[in-house]
């Protein structure tokens, strides 16, 4: 059911906790399943992320998801960190079950939650970046259709 990777990232989840003074923060849940993720993001002067926590409360594939989401933005800049999609976060994990993709769109709009947080408080505006929805619940995305749910 889960692939090896899925598995590792949740027995062995990296990054988890919080950081102390983050650049930004977000916060993203799923009312209908009750998962609810937070990721925090540490990006310098130049916009590279140089360090991401997440607690994440919810299921397997959930922590899972979170903690490939935190090592793919680690290194990056804003830009890169904004164009990973949760077809990315699936596939880093060699896939999900349908009823589980819910969790890898958590793991996306979190990310744009942390993103829009350190927008608003640096007082810019990332190109691309829409304000994000803190319920990700059903007909939120077209690769997570109502059926896989």
């Amino acid at each position: 059911m889960y692939s090896d990777k899925v598995i590792d990232h949740f027995e062995n989840p990296r990054n988890v906790g919080q950081l102390e003074n983050p650049s930004g923060v977000g916060t993203v849940g799923n009312a209908k399943c009750g998962d609810i993720m937070r990721i925090y993001l540490d990006i310098d002067d130049d916009g590279i992320i140089q360090d991401v926590k997440f607690k994440t409360f919810g299921c397997g594939a959930a922590v899972a998801s979170s903690s490939m989401a935190t090592e793919m933005v680690k290194g990056k800049t804003v830009d890169e960190a904004l164009k990973i999609t949760n077809r990315a976060v699936m596939e880093a994990l060699h896939g999900l079950p349908p009823e589980k993709i819910h969790c890898s769109l958590l793991a996306e709009e979190a990310i744009h939650a942390a993103l829009w947080d350190y927008a608003q408080k640096e007082g810019i505006e990332i190109e691309g970046l829409e304000k994000p929805k803190t319920d990700i619940g059903e007909h939120e995305h077209e690769e997570a259709p109502e059926e896989d749910y």
